[in-house]
């Protein structure tokens, strides 16, 4: 199956590391939330935690759609990661038909090393 475009991407609430599968070789980049440690202090102290939600939910949510565009060029992904942010990608995917021709599993996976997710990808796709 030349033609299947299989992308792993391990992630939690703050990071994603996209891992491209082709010829048995792994091409990665990583996307990076825009809600840091420094934003999270800033909001609770100028402005209240209630700001500080709303910032979070805003920022998080262009994360995933950073995410969900690049999944678009793809056949068959797995989100996997420590953190229930790769069920919250799947949930905001799942009845978009933009998504309907791709596979999507979640699978947990605890913290990684790099060759420890690139492993991972590589058997997931055997």
């Amino acid at each position: 199956m030349e033609n299947e475009k299989q992308l792993g991407i391990w992630m939690d609430h703050s990071e994603a590391f996209l891992m491209e599968l082709s010829n048995d070789t792994i091409v990665q980049n990583i996307i990076v939330s825009e809600f840091t440690h420094e934003d999270r202090e800033l909001s609770i102290t100028n402005r209240g935690e209630k700001h500080m939600h709303i910032k979070e939910q805003h920022l998080q949510l262009n994360f995933y759609n950073k995410l969900s565009d690049c999944i678009r060029n793809y056949t068959e992904v797995v989100l996997f990661g420590p953190t229930n942010a790769k069920d919250e990608l799947f949930n905001l995917m799942k009845d978009d038909h933009l998504f309907k021709n791709i596979k999507i599993e979640v699978k947990h996976a605890d913290k990684m090393t790099e060759n420890q997710k690139h492993t991972f990808v590589r058997e997931y796709f055997k």
